[in-house]
């Protein structure tokens, strides 16, 4: 028997079936998700490729295809051509080949080398050298017959000069590079200019006298919301939500707006942003800074005294924020550890927090469900060094602007699907039955599902999740039951049509506080602004309505891939740094299971890594899918999500952002 390696019940069967036969052909859309691994995505579903069957085509392409059926398997695809090229230009990394130039890019995607003629002038021209990373255009595609050839446009800096792990993040997952020059020409040419918006629009009301504050990480840079709160005389309180007035400021199809349509959000990777508006937008002109008059949307909520919404009132305003605090600097103050920067702001403080607790009871009635998440974030020197981890969880400071973000967005998606206005709408489908059906046994292994709760979590219940969430909290087994029934859950996307929203249990619910770095939020605050102002049936309605379904698609497809960017750039950066601990030891969990390893996230950093099956012993393992477990077929032993080890670290994959562990011994 070899070392550690895997066993399962049913072996793979020979070839069966009969000879494969061509089907149809479809046109489609070519994603490929590593080398290697590429499917085509069809009017008629999704088929994955065949082996080589990628040919000449490269991501995002739109190709024709030929479908292959063989009998017990499913229909595969093989490229029979390429209809239109998504990719006209990348980053990669400059050779010198004799006479030729090549660039391998730094996508591995994309999956060609590309050669610069002899005859090109473009490498002398700026200055190129050897290992330089360079920003290439396409002028030949690749062919069955003929090499790609492509032309230096721009010269980003030598190897040393860049990160290249990074860039290459950047360039796998699609995301943009600099603003274009008309965009920064628009840009430079807006000014706040509060007062002529408030003497231009008699409906724009005046809070510029209201207290409000801007809550924030301690290294945000742009301030897109502000918060105000008082008890109501009468009993129950007023919060007023003011978020930054993007679409004063850019109207449809300019530079501006048509480059954000392209990138539909900001991208926060772990060393730098990349942003969806330019910074004199970002940063200055719509950023609520303290003592600056802003334009904002603002909505002022009434709530009773247990935290109902009674009345919502929605306004283009004018603000000046008086204060900026960090997060932690409003949990210090709320803990007693600290001073508020007045005794005005402290009672705003205390207020948002009863705030809080209300919403956070009047939400779980009514079945919303709240995940315990951990963000570890790497924290890097002037360098861009790795130099440690930063963990941050849910505190009264970011649920007090999370719950009053929340009320917002809901009341101005009830009132945009009241009158089923053209907006890009939130919407979160209840899980599916087969993905919390694979929930049940590793719930049951680590002790929080009896048979009675099985039903009701079958069923979709939001409030058996929620049990299930309640029973593991503050045990050892919380951040694996989180897991599940989060990876469980569908993705939320945007829709032209209001579904509503299963994990927090509203009714309606759009994105409305957040549009300097989300797209969706411009197309609400659009849509708000013209019922407000009676134009709800208007032509600038009638474009955004025609063009939601597709804008709706992009920004979901895009949002997935600046999440995906920043977690890859993290897991990098925190690889980097687990490199310098080779030989170290850590405590940690065993956080998956696999028919190749265990993984273990650790207690300090919650950073995951792969101790791999030949390390766990010299037997076979059968890995029980259902349990998420592996067990040892000689002695019986289990590894199962919840069991604490010690690990060593042995080797990191910088580039993958991979990190290899060796059992030392449980903890």
């Amino acid at each position: 028997m070899g070392r550690g390696r895997p066993h399962h019940g049913n072996r793979r069967r020979g070839r069966s079936g009969g000879p494969r036969k061509q089907h149809h052909t479809l046109t489609g859309t070519l994603v490929v998700s590593r080398p290697g691994a590429a499917h085509v995505e069809t009017p008629e579903g999704d088929f994955e490729l065949v082996r080589h069957g990628q040919r000449e085509a490269m991501n995002g392409d739109e190709v024709e295809v030929a479908i292959i059926e063989q009998r017990g398997r499913a229909p595969r695809a093989v490229v029979r051509s390429v209809i239109t090229r998504a990719v006209e230009t990348f980053l990669g990394t400059y050779a010198v080949l004799g006479p030729l130039g090549a660039v391998r890019p730094l996508d591995a995607r994309i999956g060609h080398d590309f050669f610069v003629v002899p005859d090109d002038p473009s490498p002398e021209r700026l200055g190129v050298g050897e290992g330089d990373v360079v920003v290439a255009r396409i002028t030949e595609y690749p062919t069955r017959k003929s090499s790609a050839v492509v032309t230096l446009e721009r010269r980003v800096g030598a190897a040393g000069e860049v990160d290249l792990n990074v860039e290459s993040v950047i360039a796998s997952f699609g995301l943009p590079g600099d603003f274009s020059p008309s965009v920064f020409e628009q840009a430079e040419k807006i000014a706040a200019d509060v007062e002529s918006a408030l003497a231009q629009d008699p409906a724009r009301r005046d809070l510029r006298d209201e207290l409000c504050v801007t809550i924030d990480p301690a290294d945000a840079r742009d301030f897109d919301d502000a918060v105000g709160a008082r008890r109501l005389p009468e009993g129950g309180y007023e919060l007023a939500v003011h978020i930054a007035d993007v679409t004063h400021y850019v109207a449809p199809d300019t530079p501006i707006d048509n480059e954000a349509k392209r990138r539909t959000c900001s991208a926060y990777l772990v060393d730098r942003v990349i942003p969806m508006l330019p910074e004199r937008l970002s940063n200055d002109v719509c950023s609520l800074r303290p003592g600056e008059d802003r334009l904002t949307m603002s909505v002022i909520v009434r709530l009773d005294a247990r935290g109902n919404v009674t009345r919502a009132r929605m306004c283009p305003s004018a603000i000046c924020s008086a204060a900026r605090l960090s997060y932690d600097e409003v949990d210090a103050f709320l803990a007693g550890e600290a001073l508020p920067p007045s005794e005005k702001i402290g009672e705003l403080l205390r207020t948002l927090d009863e705030i809080r607790a209300l919403r956070e009871r009047v939400r779980a009635e009514r079945g919303a469900i709240d995940f315990e998440t951990v963000e570890a974030r790497v924290t890097l020197d002037d360098s861009g060094r790795p130099t440690g981890v930063s963990v941050r969880r849910r505190t009264h400071a970011t649920g007090l602007i999370e719950e009053a973000m929340l009320v917002a967005n809901e009341c101005v998606a009830k009132r945009l699907a009241d009158v089923e206005a053209p907006a890009a709408y939130r919407v979160h489908e209840p899980p599916a039955p087969d993905d919390l059906k694979a929930c049940v046994q590793p719930l049951r292994e680590l002790g929080l599902l009896d048979g009675k709760a099985v039903s009701g979590l079958l069923a979709g219940s939001p409030f058996a999740i929620r049990d299930v969430l309640d029973a593991a909290r503050d045990t050892p087994a919380a951040p694996m039951a989180n897991a599940l029934l989060l990876r469980a859950q569908r993705r939320a996307v945007y829709l032209p049509a209001n579904e509503g929203h299963y994990a927090l249990g509203a009714p309606a619910y759009c994105h409305f506080t957040s549009p300097i770095r989300r797209y969706p939020d411009v197309l609400v605050h659009r849509a708000l602004k013209a019922l407000l102002a009676g134009r709800i049936e208007g032509r600038e309605m009638r474009a955004q309505a025609t063009a939601l379904p597709q804008l709706c698609r992009t920004c979901s497809e895009r949002e997935r891939a600046a999440d995906g960017a920043a977690r890859a750039t993290q897991k990098v950066k925190i690889a980097e740094l687990f490199s310098e601990k080779v030989g170290e030891r850590f405590s940690g969990v065993v956080s998956g299971c696999a028919s190749f390893g265990i993984f273990v996230t650790l207690d300090d950093t919650h950073a995951e890594g792969l101790v791999p099956i030949r390390a766990l012993g010299d037997e076979w393992f059968a890995y029980d899918e259902a349990r998420l477990t592996l067990t040892g077929e000689e002695s019986g032993e289990v590894w199962r999500l919840g069991r604490r080890v010690v690990v060593e670290v042995v080797d990191t994959n910088v580039p993958r952002g991979q990190i290899d562990f060796a059992l030392v011994d449980e903890a």
